[in-house]
């Protein structure tokens, strides 16, 4: 039984038959026997080793492009998913995005107002925001006067405390022409920067610039800053009961000379203010409310002075402020002396009432926009104005002089007239406009004293410390018997200057 052979070829593993040794060499030479053996070795293993990695060489091969197939799909299902995070990371920044563009607190400008209730006609308000869009965050606080509100700005700067709460904590504030003085001088209001650049600022009439540019002590100064802008004005006034004068037979009240007559002693009531009492009186004189020395500039000096307010304490009957207009209105009185603001609603509301201004010119009074001096006082309270004031604030103002704003004052809608009015002149509003609701009689044109009387007209100026203690000496001179009221009158400002200080404030 021949024996098989498997030689070992390092590369094929298959078993191939083998002749036997004695047979395939027999008769042969050993040198040649060995090379036939290596000869034929080697073309087995050729042979088989071709035939091998034929054998093997396909299903390698086929596998391959399976791999890569199944890589491929991976990746495009991987790609899909990864599609689909970065859609859905969009929605949710595009959604988060249009909730931030819907929070007002991102994209709002705030303004803040305080002023004198009842001075800002409430159109005024509503037109504002509509010409101003979503974007605008306003807010308005009024006070019951300007005492009141006057007051409550000076609180911060003795307690060094400021709350939002506070008229201090506004972007602009209101307060009358006659505080204007005190404010500056205790750093409440700070001058409003850039105007010389602001279209307001250039259309007001010169009169307003003088009167508005103080120096740090409040003084009028021309090369001094503006420290507000007005937004309305009027006058002092006499309101008269035309039934009265007509049942009596009297002639009409025309001028201040008819304070003085006999047939209407003690049926005058009249404000308990010095600066427009003793104005009264000089200006029956034929002098100026801003007569800085009476005896240099008045006929008789002092002494006539003192003798012709005298006279006129006795005509008065009521020196108060507060209820004038109440008793004027229940009582025996006759005759009202008072500002426009305070009369002209008043005779609104009565019948057979004519309110003149005197031919010899009166004092005008002014309510203007001024800013707040927060930026003085330290504060980390939420609410309280640390940032700087408005961009709206001279919006506001121009919005304010705008010359459609004056529509209000000619329907007297509140009383009082635009600062445009002072020039001589007034917006034409139609007709049509200004009909309606009761009007008064007399000589006031669109809330205003007429051109021929307003060249008489003057503000009230800061009066100098001698001038201020003539005052003093007037006030105290007269205290006698029957002069009580005149007593009562300057024990209110004793009382003022005991407890605030405001002396000169009040006489200003």
């Amino acid at each position: 039984m021949p024996q098989l052979h498997y030689p070992v070829t390092g590369l094929c593993r298959h078993p191939q038959p083998s002749l036997p040794t004695a047979t395939r060499f027999r008769n042969q030479p050993l040198p040649l026997k060995v090379f036939t053996r290596v000869a034929v070795s080697t073309v087995l293993f050729l042979c088989f080793g071709v035939r091998m990695c034929l054998a093997s060489s396909p299903p390698a091969a086929a596998a391959l492009p399976t791999v890569q197939d199944e890589q491929t799909v991976q990746d495009d299902q991987d790609g899909r998913k990864q599609d689909n995070k970065e859609t859905v990371v969009d929605k949710e920044l595009e959604e988060a995005f249009n909730a931030w563009k819907s929070k007002t607190f991102a994209l709002t400008v705030p303004l803040k107002v305080v002023a004198l209730r009842g001075s800002i006609p409430p159109s005024w308000i509503k037109d504002f925001i509509n010409s101003q869009g979503r974007r605008m965050k306003f807010n308005v606080k009024y006070y019951a006067s300007l005492e009141n509100m006057f007051s409550d700005p000076s609180i911060p700067f003795t307690k060094g405390k400021i709350g939002p709460a506070s008229a201090l904590a506004a972007d602009i504030v209101g307060i009358g022409d006659s505080w204007l003085k005190f404010a500056i001088n205790k750093g409440i209001i700070e001058p409003i920067r850039d105007v010389e650049d602001q279209e307001w600022f250039k259309s007001l009439d010169d009169k307003w610039k003088v009167y508005l540019r103080r120096n740090c002590e409040g003084e009028i100064d021309p090369k001094g800053d503006i420290w507000a802008s007005p937004y309305r004005w009027g006058c002092m006034v006499i309101a008269y009961k035309t039934n009265k004068f007509q049942k009596h037979k009297l002639a009409p009240v025309e001028d201040w000379a008819d304070l003085w007559r006999p047939d209407l002693a003690g049926r005058i009531l009249m404000v308990d203010s010095p600066r427009e009492v003793v104005g009264a009186v000089l200006k029956y004189m034929g002098a100026s409310y801003n007569t800085n020395d009476i005896n240099a500039e008045v006929n008789g000096g002092r002494d006539v002075v003192k003798h012709n307010l005298a006279l006129l304490a006795k005509q008065v009957r009521l020196f108060d402020s507060s209820n004038y207009l109440k008793a004027f209105g229940v009582g025996d009185a006759w005759v009202a002396v008072g500002w426009s603001s305070d009369i002209i609603p008043a005779a609104k509301r009565m019948s057979n009432v004519a309110v003149v201004v005197p031919k010899s010119g009166v004092s005008l009074w002014a309510d203007l926009w001024a800013i707040p001096a927060a930026s003085r006082i330290q504060t980390n309270r939420i609410g309280g104005r640390i940032r700087g004031p408005s961009p709206l604030i001279h919006q506001w103002i121009e919005f304010c002089l705008q010359s459609a704003r004056a529509l209000p004052f000619k329907q007297e809608v509140i009383p009082g007239a635009s600062p445009s009015h002072l020039q001589g002149h007034s917006a034409n509003v139609p007709v049509e406009l200004t009909k309606g609701g009761p009007r008064i009689n007399g000589n006031l044109v669109d809330g205003a004293p007429p051109p021929d009387i307003l060249e008489r007209c003057e503000f009230l100026e800061p009066l100098s410390n001698s001038t201020l203690s003539d005052y003093h000496w007037l006030l105290t001179s007269i205290q006698e018997p029957g002069h009580g009221l005149i007593h009562k009158m300057y024990q209110n400002i004793i009382s003022v200057v005991k407890f605030s200080g405001w002396f000169n404030s009040k006489l200003t």
